[in-house]
This record gives structure tokens, sequence and C-alpha cells, in this order.
């Protein structure tokens, strides 16, 4: 389990985060909404200790990860895997290289085992036999799924995803959002889906969570959040995509 309780991020003047609440059952997929510069992101951020609160805790399995030291927090971020927006991968080093960066950076495992699991990973995100290709050689798509078989290279236990669809066709933004429900699935692991795409919260989440000005909104399940007589949830998914009625089930 994860718990926000009462996280405030403030720069002097600037509030964005205001004593912020939220609880994220094992298991559970929550997709956080908001428009650009809501918080959601440094809400990630928090969560992975990229970045640490004003005031607030942050609770993962019953410790307060804030009033951990770097070298503590380690021990916490190794059982997390993130995909970033813009894939960040290493340009210099190979897909396989890039898959297999945290097991030699974090473990004692030796070279033939990495490079099995590295297989696996790239086999259950699509790209069976693409360790020997650079970053330079693939779509946006793919270097998204790469940024994900390195996510799930450890088997973490939590998954955070910054805006996994930004940029992509839909198409390819169907591919991303199964490959999210199927690790969560796979791994039985916390996903927290960071997104201003209608269609991909509605496909991939167990919950929704909507940022505006700096607080919650509306925490709520995705067909309750639907369905909400909120007026600013309303507002926002009358300004999203009006034909995003995708359930549990449904084509993307």
């Amino acid at each position: 389990m994860i718990e926000v309780k009462d996280v405030v991020v403030a720069y002097e003047d600037r509030v964005i985060l205001d004593r912020v609440n939220l609880t994220i059952e094992d298991g559970e997929t929550l997709v956080i909404l908001g428009g650009s510069g809501a918080g959601k992101s440094t809400l990630l951020r928090l969560i992975i200790g990229l970045q640490r609160p004003t005031s607030g805790q942050i609770i993962v399995d019953g410790v307060d990860v804030t009033s951990l030291n770097e070298e503590e927090f380690n021990k916490v971020r190794v059982r997390m895997g993130m995909v970033f927006q813009y894939s960040a991968l290493f340009d210099s080093m190979t897909v396989g290289e890039n898959v297999a960066f945290g097991l030699r950076q974090h473990t004692k495992i030796d070279e033939g085992e990495i490079k099995k699991i590295v297989a696996e990973k790239l086999r259950m995100v699509g790209l069976d036999g693409y360790e020997n290709y650079m970053p330079s050689e693939l779509s946006g798509g793919m270097k998204k799924r790469v940024s994900l078989a390195r996510a799930i290279v450890q088997n973490p236990a939590v998954i955070l995803y910054d805006e996994p669809t930004s940029g992509l066709d839909p198409v390819t933004s169907g591919t991303i959002n199964k490959l999210i429900r199927n690790m969560q699935k796979a791994l039985h692991c916390i996903s927290i889906v960071v997104t201003h795409d209608l269609r991909s919260a509605y496909y991939v989440a167990d919950k929704i969570a909507l940022l505006d000005k700096a607080k919650f909104v509306e925490i709520s399940s995705t067909e309750v959040f639907q369905k909400s007589t909120n007026p600013v949830v309303q507002e926002f998914i009358s300004s999203g995509i009006s034909d995003a009625k995708f359930y549990k089930g449904d084509q993307v």
C-alpha cells in the first residue's frame, strides 16, 4: 500500500500540491488526471524519491519514505519501476544494455542470467530479439516498450508511468494501454499512471484521481468518475475526448 498524507509541495509563494491525500491499494491501477502543471508528475517524483515534499508523509508498506536518507531510499526504490514520458533511454547503449542496466547496478546476478531476464522482459513487451538494436533505430512506441521492459526488469511492486501514450498515434497508444494492463496482471503490482488522455484512463484504471488547483477534487472508481456530478470533473471530461467510453474488456 502507498499512502500520501497531507503532502505539500511549494516554491516560495507558488503551491504545486496543497495538503493532498491519497491511498493506493496493492494490485490497484490508479490514473492521475489533471491539466498541464497540475502537479501530476510532481507526485510521481515524490513517490519514487526523485523529489522531496515541503511537508507531509509518503508511506510505502508502512515506512515513511520522506524521512529516509538517499541510501535508505535506494532500498525502497529498487522495488519500483518508472516509465518516463520521453522514455529516457541511454542512447549510447543497446536495447539489451538499457534493460539490463538496473540488474547490473543493483544486483550480483551473473551475465548469463541477466541475458535470460532481459530476453524474457523484452518478450513480455513484444520486442523479442531486439537486444542488439540501438534506441535510434526504434520508433517512439518501441522506445516506450523498451522503457517498460527496463522498468519491470526487477519485478517491481510498484510501476509508475509518466504520460505513457504522449506523442503516440492511436494504434500505438492502444498497444501501450494493453501492456499497462498486462503488466499489472502479470506482476500483481501497484500501477500509477499519469496522463491527460481520457481514453487511456478509462481503459487501464481501477480508480481515477483528478488534480485541480493543487488539490484532488475527485478520487473514485472509473465508472463512478464518468458519472460524477462534480462540476470540475464534468468540465474536464467535456474538454477531453467525448467518445472516450472504455471500460475493462473493451477494445482500444
